[in-house]
């Protein structure tokens, strides 16, 4: 079954049914929402089957190729009613059965060909119908029953052709439902499902055994609570197990559900369902001969002692105590080891944290029980690391230590309370579960204190921070003294208190005091001396004291060493250590003492005049009370108490006051000599002065506040939260700096993406959060209320993650979006595993409940491709680790289906290859073994290791399952985790708390160390991708330095093959260098983009060289500045051809050099307000004679424009202007590679003219981006969608190329840069975006690198030929390539100190592929390059040697786009076709050569849109993309789904007439292309379009009133065409209602009359003519203006007797001879008169322009009887002429003759446009002008909307829309 039809295909959803494109519906069939379904179904009906029906597919020549072997139908006959079901199935010999089922049929029959099924119906449980059936059912076939239900039938199509007709079944080829019934859905399958069973149920019942599964819930019929699934439909099983009638039907069996199953006493053990042995499972059968017979093993030995040590230790502190399991050794000679692991104390010290156990009869460690009774004061003299001399024989793993620690990402584990500044303020102390971390807050270095076995529950420091006191949780607390500055640990001790609180050391150090609980659980306070701690005495108690109150807090008075003060519930007691006894007194509360206290300060400083104890005492409480009293006196001098706001201001916080009420809870309080902290339960931190008059400054948290303190120099406030937030606050910047954030419960699993070296890790804290491997910082938090995250996983190549929940739903994230993406439902438990395919295209899941998923994610909507249930095992916790993969990601390992086998399967179909039972490879042993954890040897080692439930590491080999070799004793318990290195020499375990490094040969005495420090089991570990650090995470997440040095870090290991020689051998050369210009062994870009050289570029020579002889490829030539074409290239390959696609096998040989002038400029840029003075020096050479197009249509090449830019501009006073830019009509299809979309991001923009338009893909709102003078010919964005870089012509007096930066974020312009002297025609950024490429047209023949820091300008190139396209290589920021004539030309940059050069190497085409122009290229991240050439074959090139190996026939034109990911190609050419290529067989033909599988590349899919393909850009799974096309259309391509969706539609050609509907809802444009279109106003969208072949519309008018019907029926436009015809169309019914030829030549004009009964049209001739829109006929034509082409026509209401002439209309027609005649009409009365005849003068003919202005007039809206003119005249001017006064009354002067003219009939605004490019806008009430510009050509049309709020303008195919803003 392939595997896009597994588990279940759902056939209606599969076929779109509901659109019937590939499906048919005769007759009555309808859709309904059904009652019981609580859904949609189809309803067929009708008397007549054969007429009522719906077929799938749409034709009987098609075939559905459905394989399942059962076919499900979920229907319901109709009561009463007869039905059909006709299913056409295919047998394996091509023979067409047909299997037909109906109540309608009386008896079963069978032909060769036909087999008829009668269809007893069923009835509701207990009705009449019911028992009927059970004695006569022969009575019930026939017509449905009225209480009919709604019945799942299952179809065993292989057994019933194998049953009935001795046939095989290969495919279902079509199905026919016929009336009368409801059908709900259709699924085909090979799995038995069963309904009415839970997925639960299933599993107890062990029906996966048995071949059956629980009815899928997209199948599931919906069952109400408390009833069950039986008792309300019908399952019918056909042919059924039960008992049957003595001829065969289709009926509901007897049989109960799952009936007859027998549970098996051990069904995992015994697989049941015989299986066909396949080569890799026959494999299996000799394994126990394998393991029982002699065999040669490999050269290892297991270790002689029986058992090794395991050790606890120390990096920061004295190994003391080291647990041994059942052994006890005594310390042999040690060496000193540093307590600091980031600053070395000593030269020999190496700062690691690990210590090793040598294999030695006369060492021995003893190992002291923590659980005695007895008090142990155990006296330490220093670090000791287990090491001896006498051991220098045994050979162990080196370097000792390979690992060590360097961050940790945690805080807190018992209490979030506890963090302390250093006495000089510049770091903090706080503990993480078990460990102590020392950071500095500038650097952020840790340091680390370990010792502690248990999670730290309380921390103290002295006076002056040299002494640190620790304490931990757990039955009998042990507290730990550390010498800070030294790092190692002067004492512990037991307390005999039961989880110790609280600790606080005296100032002077000498005495230190706890808080516990005694056996009983009363409190207990104990006080140490621990004067003679520094000088190696021992700690012992000064006093003791239980007490029944609680205690929160106690501190030890910082001006005497026996004096306390403690807070808790109810009380605030003062203490007193005196004659051996501690003693106590309350301080007498009054009204308060009931208040829950919870912390407490001294007043700090002291004055000479006081007693030191004569100060204040702060006391903070949970109801927000701050109490002040008197520690000498003993009593309260004031109360304070911490209130919510009054009122909260929407622009600002109130801020806290005290008084009465409800109060906030404070958690800590802090004092210094100045102000006070406090920290409360809403989260904010506040600094008040010491009388608490106000708030002076405050920070608020995500979470309730824990703790407060104030750094001893009082600049910096440090902050803790419940939530695990550590951070500070400056008081004098008032900044606030984040120290650590961290989970708050176990973190349960991780995953690390190397590109961009970020780590996502999933908490019981129901988290997901993603950090920054570099600085440690969180990057993003994704919180799940309800579930826990389990597993999760990123993506190999994109910014997304998948994770795991407990809930069984897997969701995959965009971290570019920072959005959920897709969720997955396939399983029903918490998941276990969870994985991505190393190329990124497969994704696989497993859960608790044993199913195994397998997902396509080629696209960011990935889908669910196969579902295996009881598979992976269930019986042991194998999360998060239950699935691997191995290095190319063909097999997938896993534990199941039982506890005791390892499966292998094949990862692509998820077929089962290899079982391996583990429980018989240790023959000695009686218990049965079972695996516990996975992983795959790196490649092409082969080796699959599991670890085991009797602590073994089993090597197997991965093919055939042969055990290789086995390690014993691995951990104490079992292991957690697995990983090896990339270079197979290192292998990490973990297990327990300890974390083990492995030599994973085993070829040493001693093989492994050990390091500890979580408090809790690791769960996971493993090497980063660079193989440079290890994580492991458990209580904490741990990075740790692997210090190894790996094969992989030989000097030449990283560098690329093709640049290996580059680099000339010199002393002072690093090896370290190449990695500057290219990728390393991991494929991980480089972290800084090479610095622009001082001096100037080298010239360089393209050349190749012979590859025989050399193993470089770039060359650099220093001969001189020139050199020329000798000729085109010659190369010898070999190859097959195989659906036009050629393999070339040899590489290319004999290639010629290309010549290339480099030059230069040193200031190349200027900022949008000036520009840079210095000339562009650059290296002169002979240019060519002429330039030639070449035959590409790749190349930009500007509209001809006959307008010229304005010489001046009266631009409007900031803040006043009269017009903003709103929406712009249009895509320009004239440019290439002008349209930019982000799919992370969401950033579209796309260019019209000379605007940019950002457009928001989901609102539709635009923003315009003005500045070019000229038509934008290109676009590019960078990849982190922050920066977009556009290109235009000269403009505004500069002589270059016009190439604008933008900030995407805040639309402004950064940067103007020029260099490029005709045109740019594409532009890209290098991967990490570091560095901008542009390149020049056939004419220019430039290409330029830019650093896109400071848009300098780093190199230029001349061509002596003109380049086609650049693209930079996507895995190294370095490389790019470009396209030309007949070769690729591939460039490598290298930095060296200052100096940039560039490598180049000129690779030319076979000669098999011909004489062509290579047009498009784009990279593919696996070392292909894809190149079209103009004949439209795409030739593909392998980047390591630089040669062409295949080539095929890819489309019949040129081929101008090309755009790649994975292993899917998309292509666009001038045949208007894109097209989807799978282009998975190219890589294994690039590898292997000949010997690959397949050399052919399939098309999957294609469309033809409206035009030639300019522009493209997709998503990373190339799923969905916009294209553009020379059509001025944007398209949405969605190939899932195959649709095509125009998103921005504009005139292709020039637009001639804009319109509008009475009630401004709506537009209509015309133009040359020939087409009407009809936009919506509100959202600027295209409604409707009609178009006319081989004409142009001239001109176009909008029905004023409707003339036959009301409202939108009415709606109608009018529109003139170049071939004398009239067309009327009806908005409402979309079609042309009437066509009218008025006209023997084109039509200029047209209007309706004011009521909509006549239409006015005139024509290039200057005929007038009076038609009809009812009849159609030509009612008179006026021959008036007789000889020039009418250019308006406009028509407005009048008083009947205005004027002295009767008639309600008044008109005006103007030709362009600059007359204009003004007309009286009234139409029903047949009355038309001309009353005003106007000529208005022009200059001689010498004077006249070559392209005379037109002659334009209207009527002016604000002055009843007048008319205004523009026009060629003997001024540039506007002329107010009054009909009443017939003479100019007005005149307003103009800088330009006008070309276009509109008034606003709203205000006193006319609007004007020149040729000049430029729009005025004048007011003709305060006689204001202002100039808007934002048109690339003259604006040949202006026109206001009815309303006057906006305005829209023209020129050629743009249309921009202005908002009228001072009206």
């Amino acid at each position: 079954m392939p595997v896009w039809q597994h588990p279940y295909l759902n056939v209606f959803k599969h076929f779109k049914v509901e659109e019937w494109k590939r499906s048919t519906k005769e007759g009555d069939v309808t859709t309904f929402m059904d009652k019981t379904l609580k859904g949609t179904v189809y309803r067929i009906r009708g008397s007549i089957p054969a007429s009522n029906y719906i077929q799938l597919p749409k034709t009987s020549t098609q075939s559905l190729g459905l394989t399942g072997h059962y076919l499900y139908l979920l229907f319901k006959p109709m009561p009463a009613k007869y039905f059909v079901v006709h299913l056409d199935v295919t047998t394996e010999d091509n023979q067409v059965v047909r299997i037909s089922f109906s109540n309608l049929f009386k008896e079963f029959k069978s032909t060769a060909t036909w087999l008829q099924f009668p269809f007893i119906c069923g009835a509701a449980k207990g009705s009449v119908y019911e028992c009927t059936a059970r004695t006569s059912k022969q009575d019930l076939v026939g017509v449905a029953p009225t209480n009919v239900r709604w019945t799942c039938l299952m179809l065993d199509l292989h057994y019933i052709l194998s049953m009935y007709l001795n046939r095989r079944y290969s495919h279902l080829k079509s199905i026919k439902l016929c009336s009368n019934l409801l059908v709900k859905n259709l699924y085909t399958s090979d799995l038995l499902f069963e309904p009415g069973v839970t997925f639960s149920e299933a599993r107890q019942a062990k029906l996966a055994f048995h071949g059956v599964s629980p009815m899928p819930r997209e199948m599931a019929f919906p069952v109400p609570k408390g009833e069950k699934w039986h008792d309300r439909y019908d399952y019918i099983r056909f042919p059924s197990d039960g008992s049957k009638l003595p001829y065969d039907s289709i009926q509901k069996g007897c049989s109960s559900p799952a009936a007859g199953v027998q549970v098996l006493e051990d069904p995992i053990r015994h697989l049941p369902r015989p299986v066909t042995l396949t080569k890799a499972v026959r494999d299996r059968v000799s394994l126990i001969q394998q393991i029982t017979s002699p065999k040669d093993m490999p050269r290892w030995s297991p270790l002689v002692t029986k058992s090794i040590p395991e050790v606890h230790l120390a990096t920061s502190g004295p190994l003391e105590l080291v647990y041994s399991g059942d052994q006890e050794v005594s310390r042999g000679e040690g060496r000193q080891a540093a307590g600091d692991s980031t600053v070395p104390l000593h030269a020999t010290t190496d700062g690691g944290i690990h210590v090793y156990a040598h294999r030695m009869r006369d060492a021995a460690i003893h190992a002291v029980s923590v659980g005695s009774d007895e008090t142990m004061y155990t006296k330490m003299t220093g670090p000791e690391v287990l090491s001896s001399k006498k051991a220098s024989h045994c050979r162990s793993l080196l370097p000792d230590p390979i690992l060590k620690l360097k961050t940790i990402i945690g805080f807190g584990g018992c209490s979030t309370k506890w963090a302390l500044w250093t006495k000089n303020s510049s770091a903090v102390v706080y503990p993480c579960h078990a460990v102590i971390i020392t950071m500095q807050i500038e650097t952020r270095e840790q340091r680390f204190f370990i010792g502690h076995t248990d999670k730290v529950s309380a921390l103290a420091f002295n006076g002056n921070s040299t002494l640190l006191a620790s304490a931990q949780m757990g039955h009998l607390s042990m507290v730990r003294l550390w010498d800070f500055q030294k790092g190692k640990c002067l004492s512990m001790f037991k307390t005999h208190v039961h989880s110790v609180s609280s600790l606080s050391l005296s100032y002077s150090g000498a005495v230190l005091c706890g808080i516990g609980k005694d056996g009983h659980g009363k409190t207990m306070v104990v006080v140490w001396n621990t004067a003679q701690v520094n000088h190696g005495g021992e700690v012992v108690v000064l006093a003791k004291a239980h007490t029944d109150v609680d205690i929160q807090t106690l501190k030890i008075a910082f001006f005497d060493d026996t004096r306390m003060v403690s807070c808790g519930r109810d009380n605030v007691r003062l203490w007193r250590v005196r004659s051996g006894a501690l003693r106590s007194c309350p301080v007498n509360l009054g009204e308060y003492h009931s208040l829950e206290f919870t912390d407490l300060a001294f007043e700090e400083g002291h004055s000479a005049e006081r007693e030191p104890e004569d100060r204040t005492l702060f006391v903070c409480s949970r109801s927000g009370h701050i109490l002040e009293i008197d520690y000498k006196n003993v009593i309260i001098r004031n109360v304070r108490r911490l209130l919510p706001s009054q009122i909260q201001h929407s622009h600002r916080r109130e801020k806290q006051t005290f008084n009465s009420g409800p109060g906030i809870a404070i958690n800590s309080i802090s004092v210094s000599s100045t102000f006070c902290a406090t920290a409360s339960e809403d989260g904010y931190l506040r600094l008040w002065p010491l009388d608490f008059s106000a708030v002076f400054l405050e920070a608020e948290h995500e979470g309730p506040m824990s703790a407060v303190s104030i750094s001893p120099d009082s600049l910096k406030v440090l902050c803790t939260t419940f939530t695990g937030n550590l951070g500070y606050l400056d008081t004098q910047s008032r900044g606030y700096s984040t120290l650590m954030r961290s989970h708050t419960d176990s973190v349960l699993a991780f995953s690390v993406e190397g590109l961009r070296k970020q780590m996502a890790t999933v908490s019981q804290d129901n988290t997901i959060r993603i950090w920054d491997l570099v600085s440690m910082h969180q990057l993003y938090d994704f919180t799940a209320s309800d579930e826990i995250p389990c597993a999760v996983a990123f993506h190999p190549a994109q910014q997304i993650f998948a994770c795991g929940f407990s809930s069984g739903v897997v969701r995959t994230f965009s971290l570019a979006a920072s959005d959920l993406l897709m969720e997955h439902k396939q399983h029903r438990d918490a998941i276990t595993g969870l994985t991505f395919s190393p190329d990124g295209n497969l994704m696989f899941s497993s859960c608790a409940r044993g199913t195994l998923a397998l997902y396509n994610v080629v696209s960011q909507k990935s889908h669910v491709l196969r579902v295996l249930g009881n598979v992976v095992s269930q019986d042991a916790e194998h999360s998060p680790n239950a699935l691997a993969l191995n290095g190319d990601g063909r097999l997938l390992a896993f534990v199941g289906p039982s506890k005791y086998t390892v499966t292998v399967m094949d990862a692509h179909s998820l077929d089962e290859l290899l079982r391996i039972d583990v429980s018989i490879l240790d023959l000695d042993s009686t218990s049965l073994d079972s695996a516990l954890r996975l992983c795959f040897a790196p490649m092409p080692v082969g080796h699959l290791l599991v670890s085991t439930s009797s602590n073994k590491i089993l090597v197997l080999d991965a093919k055939t399952g042969r055990l290789v070799r086995e390690v014993s004793h691995v951990h104490k318990l079992s292991c957690s985790s697995l990983a090896l290195s990339e270079d197979a020499r290192y292998l990490l375990t973990a297990g327990d708390r300890v974390v083990k490094v492995w030599d994973y040969q085993m070829r040493f005495d001693i093989n492994f160390q050990v390091y500890i420090g979580h408090s809790e089991p690791v769960r996971q570990v493993a090497f980063t991708p660079d193989q440079q650090h290890v994580i492991s995470i458990g209580d904490a997440i741990f990075l740790w330095d692997f210090l190894a040095i790996s094969r992989a870090e030989s000097p030449k290991a990283d560098v690329h093959p093709a640049v290996e020689s580059l680099v000339p051998p010199r002393a002072d050369t690093s090896s370290e260098k190449p990695k500057d210009f290219t990728s390393s062994a991991n494929e991980i870009p480089r972290l800084s983009a090479p610095l622009p050289s001082l001096a100037s570029p080298p010239c360089l020579d393209i050349s190749s060289i012979h590859q025989a002889g050399h193993d470089d490829i770039f060359s650099e030539s220093d001969e001189g500045e020139e050199a020329g074409l000798k000729g085109s290239s010659r190369g010898a390959a070999d190859g097959t051809k195989d659906h036009s696609v050629f393999v070339m096998e040899d590489p290319i040989e004999n290639e010629e050099p290309l010549v290339v002038r480099p030059k230069v400029s040193q200031d190349c840029s200027r900022s949008p307000s000036h520009s840079g003075n210095e000339p562009r020096k650059e290296a002169k050479g002979p240019e060519p004679q002429h330039c030639i197009r070449p035959d590409s249509y790749r190349h930009f090449t500007p509209r001809f424009k006959a307008s010229v830019l304005p010489q001046s501009v009266l631009y409007p006073p900031a803040g006043n202007e009269g017009l903003k830019l709103k929406a712009v009509i249009g895509y320009n299809g004239n440019g290439r590679g002008n349209m930019v979309w982000n799919p992370d991001t969401g950033f579209f923009a796309y260019t019209c003219g000379c605007v940019i338009v950002v457009e928001d893909l989901h609102s539709g709102s635009q923003q315009h981006w003005l500045g070019h003078p000229e038509e934008i010919s290109t676009l590019a964005v960078s990849h982190d969608a922050q920066v977009l870089a556009s290109a235009s012509g000269q403009g505004n007096g500069d002589s270059r190329c016009q190439i604008r930066i933008w900030n995407i974020q805040d639309g402004t312009c950064q940067k103007v840069i020029f260099h490029h002297e005709t045109q740019v025609q594409a532009m890209a950024y290098s991967r990490d975006d570091r560095l901008l490429v542009t390149l020049g047209d056939y004419s220019d023949r430039t290409l330029a690198l830019w650093n896109t820091h400071t848009y300098d300008l780093m190199s230029s190139t001349h061509f002596s030929e003109p380049v086609h396209e650049v693209a930079f290589n996507p895995l190294s920021a370095g490389e790019l390539a470009c396209v030309g004539k007949g070769a690729v030309t591939f460039w490598l940059m290298e930095q060296r100190g200052a100096d940039i050069s560039l490598k180049v190497h000129r690779a030319p085409l076979p000669d098999m592929v011909g004489l062509v122009e290579l047009t498009s290229l784009c990279y593919s991240t696996n070392h292909l390059l894809y190149s079209g050439t103009n004949t439209g074959q795409i030739c593909v090139w392998d980047t390591q040697t630089n040669r062409c190996f295949m080539t095929w026939e890819a489309d019949e034109g040129e081929i101008g786009v090309l755009l790649c990911c994975g292993n899917r190609l998309v292509s666009g050419s001038n045949t208007k076709r894109i097209r989807l290529w799978s282009v998975a067989a190219v890589q294994e033909l690039r590898l292997k050569g000949s010997g690959a599988r397949s050399s052919s590349v399939l098309l999957e899919h294609e469309m033809t849109l409206d035009g030639t393909i300019v522009g493209a850009t997709f998503d990373d799974s190339l799923d969905m993309g916009i294209v553009g096309t020379t059509a001025g259309t944007l398209w949405y391509i969605n190939w899932t789904e195959s649709t095509s969706i125009r998103l921005i539609s504009g005139h292709k050609n020039k637009v001639n007439e804009v319109t509008f509907s009475p009630d401004e809802s709506h537009c209509a444009t015309c133009g040359e292309d020939g087409s009407v279109r009809v936009w919506s106003l509100s959202s600027m969208e295209l409604v409707v379009q009609f178009q006319v072949l081989n004409q142009s519309c001239q001109c176009l008018a909008w029905s004023p009133s409707p003339i036959s019907h009301g409202g939108a029926e009415g709606q109608h436009v009018v529109a003139g065409y170049s071939d004398g015809t009239i067309r009327v169309f009806s908005i409402s019914r979309t079609e042309m209602e009437l066509k009218m030829h008025p006209h023997s030549v084109a039509l200029t004009a047209i209007a309706y009359s004011v009521d909509g009964e006549i239409i006015l049209s005139g024509g290039k001739d200057g005929l007038m003519a009076v038609s009809s829109p009812r009849t159609g006929m030509t009612i008179r034509v006026l021959i008036d203006h007789k000889g020039s082409p009418i250019t308006v026509i406009q028509c407005t209401k009048k008083q009947f007797h205005d004027f002295g002439v009767e008639g309600g209309e008044l008109w005006l027609a103007a030709s362009s001879d600059r007359r204009v005649s003004v007309w009286v009409s009234a139409w029903l009365k047949d009355k038309c008169e001309l009353i005003d005849w106007l000529s208005f003068p022009a200059p001689a003919s010498s004077e006249a322009p070559s392209s005379l202005p037109p002659s334009l007039a209207a009527f002016c809206p604000w002055d009843n009887g007048t008319l205004v003119y523009v026009g060629f005249g003997m001024q540039k001017e506007i002329l107010f002429y009054s009909l009443r006064q017939k003479q100019v009354v007005e005149k307003i002067p103009l800088s330009h003759f006008a070309t276009s003219l509109s008034l606003s009939p709203a205000a006193r605004f006319l609007a004007v446009g020149f040729n000049e490019r430029v729009l005025r806008l004048i007011d003709c009430m305060t006689r204001t002008e202002q100039d808007f510009v934002g048109h690339d050509d003259s604006i040949h049309l202006c026109r206001f909307t009815p309303s006057g709020k906006r305005l829209f303008t023209a020129s050629y195919n743009e249309i921009l829309v202005w908002e009228i803003t001072n009206r």
